[in-house]
């Protein structure tokens, strides 16, 4: 899209460098403070790379044998070996699977019933055996469902009528009855609908327009009034905007030359505004906002599932066709 020409360019092997040093650095601060969400940090850095087209940099056998040892006889998985297990951290480990089309090494019973088993009767998801409530794991629970063809497992109907019921008048959605809109729920709240085909629940144009109203002067995205922006918005609010066909609302552009701006240039990563500390999370979530973007070179992503689109359509198309012949 020659319209991001003069904006700057990703410096998309600095990213590939940095992703594949985080690994490596089992000492330094990052690692360290990571330690208990490894699983997700692997989600993240693994799908950048894939979205980069340089997933083959990595040795799958290793991170796959570590991703079993981190699963529990319950099913889920926990963030790291020896760490409980989580639905946040199980969705990761069968995302990252999905990545490496290894979804076959699971026992997809063992982990849907664990999944499964985490719905309360009104319909919303406990994180864990603790059992804390949140939307965020009502979409997590259905993604991480529908990536294994079990959504059969849990009561739909009642999965939708809960996120329906943490609906604001503002058109967004809070992490339970009457919580706060916020972009990060919006997300889950959008993509859970999305999945399960309940997307009319939507005020698409109420939404919409609190979505857009996240933009801010610099082009990039807050995820509440009067917030700071922060890359990881370019995918929470236009991942949804998407969902919802309202994505032409905002000013694309300012916001590509917002996430380019968040670049360290010279080590590679992205970090939440310019001239911050980069990790991760930022990275992949501004590599992931631009792959929305339709910013040149970036292989598409999937707004509801988060996973590149070929990766989706192997899961969802390339077993039908598999049967067929």
């Amino acid at each position: 899209m020659e319209i991001f020409g003069d904006m700057g360019e990703l410096a998309a092997e600095k990213h590939v460098e940095y992703i594949l040093s985080v690994e490596k650095k089992k000492d330094s601060f990052e690692s360290v403070v990571m330690e208990h969400l490894r699983m997700n940090g692997a989600y993240w850095g693994l799908t950048t790379l894939d979205l980069l087209g340089k997933l083959h940099a990595v040795d799958v056998d290793q991170i796959v044998s570590w991703i079993i040892k981190c699963q529990h006889d319950s099913g889920g998985f926990g963030g790291n070996i020896g760490h409980d297990p989580h639905v946040l951290y199980t969705l990761s480990a069968v995302q990252v699977l999905a990545l490496f089309d290894k979804l076959d090494v699971l026992d997809i019973e063992k982990v849907s019933t664990y999944v499964a088993g985490l719905q309360n009767e009104d319909g919303s998801f406990s994180g864990d055996m603790w059992g804390e409530i949140d939307t965020r794991f009502s979409y997590i629970a259905i993604c991480c469902l529908s990536l294994l063809h079990r959504l059969d497992k849990i009561n739909v109907e009642n999965a939708v009528s809960y996120i329906v019921s943490c609906k604001n008048l503002d058109g967004g959605f809070g992490c339970m009855p009457g919580g706060e809109s916020h972009a990060g729920q919006i997300f889950c709240c959008v993509g859970a609908l999305a999945i399960t085909g309940a997307l009319h629940h939507i005020d698409k144009d109420l939404l919409g327009w609190w979505l857009c109203e996240r933009q801010v002067k610099s082009g990039g995205l807050n995820g509440r009034p009067e917030k700071l922006p922060d890359v990881c918005y370019s995918w929470w609010v236009l991942s949804s905007l998407i969902m919802i066909d309202r994505v032409h609302w905002i000013n694309k552009e300012k916001l590509v030359k917002y996430i380019l701006d968040c670049q360290d240039l010279d080590n590679g990563g992205i970090s939440d505004r310019p001239d911050d500390a980069v990790d991760v999370y930022h990275t992949y979530f501004g590599v992931a906002g631009l792959s929305l973007l339709e910013y040149t070179g970036l292989k598409a992503i999937d707004p509801a599932y988060a996973l590149p689109v070929d990766v989706v359509n192997r899961i969802f198309i390339g077993r039908q066709s598999k049967k067929e012949s």
